[in-house]
Protein backbone atom coordinates (compact mmCIF):
# COMPACT_ATOMS: atom_id res chain seq x y z
CA UNK A 1 0.00 0.00 0.00
CA UNK A 2 2.78 2.25 0.33
CA UNK A 3 6.61 2.10 -0.71
CA UNK A 4 8.21 2.32 2.92
CA UNK A 5 5.91 2.17 5.16
CA UNK A 6 6.44 -0.86 8.24
CA UNK A 7 3.66 -3.03 9.32
CA UNK A 8 4.20 -1.34 12.61
CA UNK A 9 3.92 2.38 11.80
CA UNK A 10 0.36 1.04 9.89
CA UNK A 11 -2.41 2.60 11.62
CA UNK A 12 -5.24 0.94 13.24
CA UNK A 13 -7.90 3.04 15.04
CA UNK A 14 -5.63 5.91 14.53
CA UNK A 15 -2.39 4.07 16.33
CA UNK A 16 0.28 2.60 14.90
CA UNK A 17 -0.21 -1.13 15.12
CA UNK A 18 3.30 -1.22 17.16
CA UNK A 19 1.41 0.42 19.70
CA UNK A 20 -1.32 -1.71 19.44
CA UNK A 21 0.95 -4.62 20.45
CA UNK A 22 2.63 -3.15 23.23
CA UNK A 23 -1.15 -4.06 25.22
CA UNK A 24 -2.08 -6.44 23.26
CA UNK A 25 -3.56 -9.52 24.96
CA UNK A 26 -2.89 -13.29 23.76
CA UNK A 27 -6.14 -12.84 20.97
CA UNK A 28 -4.76 -9.79 19.28
CA UNK A 29 -1.09 -10.67 19.75
CA UNK A 30 -1.66 -13.62 17.64
CA UNK A 31 -4.04 -11.84 14.84
CA UNK A 32 -0.71 -9.35 14.82
CA UNK A 33 1.72 -11.98 14.84
CA UNK A 34 -0.33 -14.08 11.92
CA UNK A 35 -0.33 -10.57 9.67
CA UNK A 36 0.89 -11.47 6.04
CA UNK A 37 -1.41 -9.52 3.63
CA UNK A 38 -3.49 -6.68 3.57
CA UNK A 39 -6.59 -8.20 4.13
CA UNK A 40 -5.40 -9.75 7.63
CA UNK A 41 -5.29 -5.78 8.82
CA UNK A 42 -9.03 -5.89 8.81
CA UNK A 43 -9.36 -8.94 11.00
CA UNK A 44 -7.05 -6.78 13.37
CA UNK A 45 -9.21 -3.55 12.39
CA UNK A 46 -12.06 -5.62 13.30
CA UNK A 47 -10.78 -6.83 16.73
CA UNK A 48 -9.62 -3.07 18.03
CA UNK A 49 -12.72 -1.39 17.23
CA UNK A 50 -15.46 -3.47 17.60
CA UNK A 51 -14.09 -3.93 21.63
CA UNK A 52 -14.64 -0.56 21.82
CA UNK A 53 -16.43 -0.01 25.31
CA UNK A 54 -16.59 4.02 25.18
CA UNK A 55 -16.28 7.07 22.84
CA UNK A 56 -14.76 10.06 23.13
CA UNK A 57 -15.50 13.00 21.28
CA UNK A 58 -13.57 15.84 20.71
CA UNK A 59 -15.34 17.40 17.36
CA UNK A 60 -18.45 18.76 16.68
CA UNK A 61 -22.26 16.38 16.04
CA UNK A 62 -25.00 17.61 14.45
CA UNK A 63 -28.04 17.53 16.45
CA UNK A 64 -29.87 15.60 13.52
CA UNK A 65 -26.87 13.10 13.13
CA UNK A 66 -27.78 9.71 15.04
CA UNK A 67 -24.93 7.54 16.77
CA UNK A 68 -26.00 4.15 17.50
CA UNK A 69 -22.90 2.60 19.17
CA UNK A 70 -19.27 4.26 20.38
CA UNK A 71 -17.77 6.72 18.46
CA UNK A 72 -14.09 8.44 18.52
CA UNK A 73 -14.48 11.87 17.15
CA UNK A 74 -10.79 13.74 16.67
CA UNK A 75 -10.73 17.57 17.10
CA UNK A 76 -11.81 19.58 15.00
CA UNK A 77 -13.71 17.32 12.66
CA UNK A 78 -17.49 17.88 12.04
CA UNK A 79 -20.61 15.17 11.55
CA UNK A 80 -22.80 16.78 9.05
CA UNK A 81 -26.85 16.77 9.11
CA UNK A 82 -28.62 13.26 8.69
CA UNK A 83 -25.25 11.01 9.14
CA UNK A 84 -26.00 7.93 10.12
CA UNK A 85 -23.58 6.23 12.31
CA UNK A 86 -24.13 2.17 13.28
CA UNK A 87 -21.83 0.08 15.27
CA UNK A 88 -18.06 1.38 16.65
CA UNK A 89 -16.43 3.51 14.52
CA UNK A 90 -13.26 6.03 15.00
CA UNK A 91 -12.52 9.46 13.08
CA UNK A 92 -9.55 11.27 13.25
CA UNK A 93 -9.18 15.34 13.37
CA UNK A 94 -10.02 17.79 11.01
CA UNK A 95 -12.53 15.32 9.32
CA UNK A 96 -15.48 16.22 7.64
CA UNK A 97 -18.36 13.55 7.37
CA UNK A 98 -21.70 14.04 5.14
CA UNK A 99 -24.01 15.35 4.89
CA UNK A 100 -26.67 12.06 4.50
CA UNK A 101 -23.58 9.75 5.13
CA UNK A 102 -24.24 6.03 6.62
CA UNK A 103 -21.39 4.35 8.32
CA UNK A 104 -21.29 1.04 9.68
CA UNK A 105 -18.80 -0.68 12.30
CA UNK A 106 -16.38 -1.59 12.43
CA UNK A 107 -15.09 1.45 10.59
CA UNK A 108 -11.51 3.37 11.48
CA UNK A 109 -11.12 6.68 9.37
CA UNK A 110 -7.80 9.10 9.90
CA UNK A 111 -7.23 12.61 10.15
CA UNK A 112 -8.26 15.41 7.48
CA UNK A 113 -10.52 12.83 5.53
CA UNK A 114 -13.84 14.14 3.42
CA UNK A 115 -16.25 11.27 3.51
CA UNK A 116 -19.03 13.32 1.04
CA UNK A 117 -22.54 13.41 0.39
CA UNK A 118 -24.66 9.95 0.62
CA UNK A 119 -21.43 8.33 1.05
CA UNK A 120 -21.71 5.03 2.77
CA UNK A 121 -18.66 3.31 4.66
CA UNK A 122 -18.57 -0.50 6.41
CA UNK A 123 -16.12 -2.46 7.83
CA UNK A 124 -13.21 -0.60 6.70
CA UNK A 125 -10.01 1.60 7.00
CA UNK A 126 -9.27 4.99 5.50
CA UNK A 127 -6.32 6.52 6.21
CA UNK A 128 -5.36 10.19 6.79
CA UNK A 129 -6.22 13.22 4.00
CA UNK A 130 -8.27 10.66 2.05
CA UNK A 131 -11.62 11.79 0.29
CA UNK A 132 -14.32 9.42 -0.67
CA UNK A 133 -16.82 11.46 -3.24
CA UNK A 134 -20.60 11.41 -2.56
CA UNK A 135 -22.57 8.69 -3.70
CA UNK A 136 -20.22 6.54 -3.06
CA UNK A 137 -19.83 3.07 -1.40
CA UNK A 138 -16.72 1.21 -0.33
CA UNK A 139 -17.09 -1.98 2.04
CA UNK A 140 -14.52 -4.48 3.95
CA UNK A 141 -11.84 -2.10 1.85
CA UNK A 142 -8.31 -0.56 2.87
CA UNK A 143 -8.06 2.73 1.23
CA UNK A 144 -4.30 4.46 1.82
CA UNK A 145 -3.48 8.27 2.44
CA UNK A 146 -4.24 10.82 -0.29
CA UNK A 147 -6.80 8.66 -1.71
CA UNK A 148 -9.45 10.56 -3.58
CA UNK A 149 -12.31 8.38 -5.29
CA UNK A 150 -14.30 10.51 -7.00
CA UNK A 151 -18.03 10.58 -7.27
CA UNK A 152 -19.88 7.03 -7.60
CA UNK A 153 -17.29 5.40 -7.08
CA UNK A 154 -18.38 1.85 -5.62
CA UNK A 155 -16.66 -1.07 -4.58
CA UNK A 156 -18.35 -4.63 -4.80
CA UNK A 157 -17.63 -6.84 -1.84
CA UNK A 158 -19.38 -10.30 -2.36
CA UNK A 159 -19.08 -13.10 -4.72
CA UNK A 160 -22.70 -14.29 -6.48
CA UNK A 161 -21.94 -18.03 -5.01
CA UNK A 162 -20.71 -16.69 -1.34
CA UNK A 163 -17.44 -18.31 -1.55
CA UNK A 164 -14.63 -17.04 0.27
CA UNK A 165 -12.99 -14.34 -2.42
CA UNK A 166 -9.39 -15.20 -3.41
CA UNK A 167 -6.96 -12.76 -4.57
CA UNK A 168 -3.55 -13.28 -6.45
CA UNK A 169 -0.38 -13.02 -4.59
CA UNK A 170 3.12 -13.54 -6.62
CA UNK A 171 1.11 -14.52 -9.60
CA UNK A 172 -0.94 -16.88 -7.70
CA UNK A 173 -4.32 -16.76 -6.84
CA UNK A 174 -4.90 -17.24 -2.99
CA UNK A 175 -7.79 -17.62 -0.47
CA UNK A 176 -8.37 -14.69 1.71
CA UNK A 177 -10.49 -16.45 4.51
CA UNK A 178 -13.02 -13.59 4.18
CA UNK A 179 -16.23 -13.79 2.75
CA UNK A 180 -16.54 -10.15 2.41
CA UNK A 181 -13.53 -7.97 0.78
CA UNK A 182 -13.42 -5.29 -1.20
CA UNK A 183 -10.80 -3.26 -2.76
CA UNK A 184 -6.98 -3.14 -1.34
CA UNK A 185 -6.06 0.67 -2.52
CA UNK A 186 -2.07 1.89 -2.37
CA UNK A 187 -1.40 5.51 -1.11
CA UNK A 188 -2.14 7.78 -3.96
CA UNK A 189 -4.55 6.94 -5.80
CA UNK A 190 -7.22 8.71 -7.78
CA UNK A 191 -10.96 7.04 -9.48
CA UNK A 192 -12.54 8.53 -11.78
CA UNK A 193 -16.55 9.15 -11.36
CA UNK A 194 -18.33 5.97 -11.83
CA UNK A 195 -15.53 4.04 -11.26
CA UNK A 196 -16.83 0.04 -10.57
CA UNK A 197 -14.68 -2.09 -8.90
CA UNK A 198 -14.99 -5.93 -8.17
CA UNK A 199 -13.98 -7.38 -4.83
CA UNK A 200 -10.73 -8.58 -3.81
CA UNK A 201 -8.63 -6.40 -6.14
CA UNK A 202 -5.88 -4.16 -5.15
CA UNK A 203 -4.59 -1.24 -7.11
CA UNK A 204 -1.30 0.12 -6.58
CA UNK A 205 0.11 3.17 -5.02
CA UNK A 206 -0.47 6.53 -7.33
CA UNK A 207 -2.62 4.88 -10.06
CA UNK A 208 -5.91 5.89 -11.14
CA UNK A 209 -9.01 5.04 -13.51
CA UNK A 210 -10.92 7.16 -16.00
CA UNK A 211 -14.78 7.90 -15.45
CA UNK A 212 -16.59 4.73 -15.93
CA UNK A 213 -13.71 2.52 -15.77
CA UNK A 214 -14.17 -0.85 -14.45
CA UNK A 215 -11.57 -2.48 -12.26
CA UNK A 216 -11.67 -6.14 -12.83
CA UNK A 217 -8.18 -7.21 -12.55
CA UNK A 218 -5.86 -5.60 -10.15
CA UNK A 219 -4.10 -2.15 -11.35
CA UNK A 220 -0.67 -2.02 -10.79
CA UNK A 221 2.14 -0.20 -12.73
CA UNK A 222 2.88 -1.59 -16.12
CA UNK A 223 6.64 -1.82 -15.02
CA UNK A 224 5.74 -4.68 -12.58
CA UNK A 225 3.58 -6.48 -14.61
CA UNK A 226 6.47 -7.01 -17.05
CA UNK A 227 8.82 -8.27 -14.37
Amino acid sequence: MSIDRELGDFPIANLPLSEWEKTAGEELRALISACRYPWDLLAINEYIVSRMESGEIAGDIHPSAVVEGNISLGAGSRILPGVYIEGNVVIGAGCKIGPNCYLRGNTSIGDNCHIGQSVEIKNSIILNGTNVGHLSYVGDSILGEKVNFAAGTTVSNLRHDGANHRSEVDGKLMDTGRRKLGVIVGDGVHTGIGTMIYPGRKIWPNMSTRPGDVVAKDLRPAKELSE
